[in-house]
């Protein structure tokens, strides 16, 4: 099921559908596709260290790097996710509410896990 929110309270106010849509500032989608190419380079360069039988040591270091760069881009995400979408759904109240702070907890739980 779901619901269609508006946050008219809000200066972003946004009307979307629970659980199809995210919000990600537009400034902030550049930026996140930037950091994921890079990523996705790291994880090339990796499978290239390996093929190549480099340092163990060497390869650990960059994946440790990478990880970085991802837990760098889930913290952004899920600050977005709070400041919009779960601050949105609060404000609106209603089972959608409830939701969205499960579904924040639950993510925060996994990044805590990582």
């Amino acid at each position: 099921m779901t619901h269609t929110l508006t946050a008219k309270d809000s200066p972003m106010a946004e009307t979307h559908e629970a659980h199809q849509h995210s919000y990600i500032a537009n400034n902030n989608k550049d930026a996140y596709l930037k950091r994921l190419r890079r990523i996705e380079g790291q994880a090339r360069g990796l499978q290239r260290m390996v093929e190549e039988e480099q340092y163990c040591i060497d390869i650990l270091t960059q994946i440790s790097a990478m990880t970085k760069a991802l837990e760098a881009v889930a913290l952004g995400l899920l600050d977005e996710h709070m400041a919009h979408c779960v601050v949105n759904a609060v404000a609106a109240g209603g089972e959608d509410a409830q939701i969205k702070l499960k579904e924040a907890s639950d993510a925060i739980a996994r990044l805590v896990r990582s």
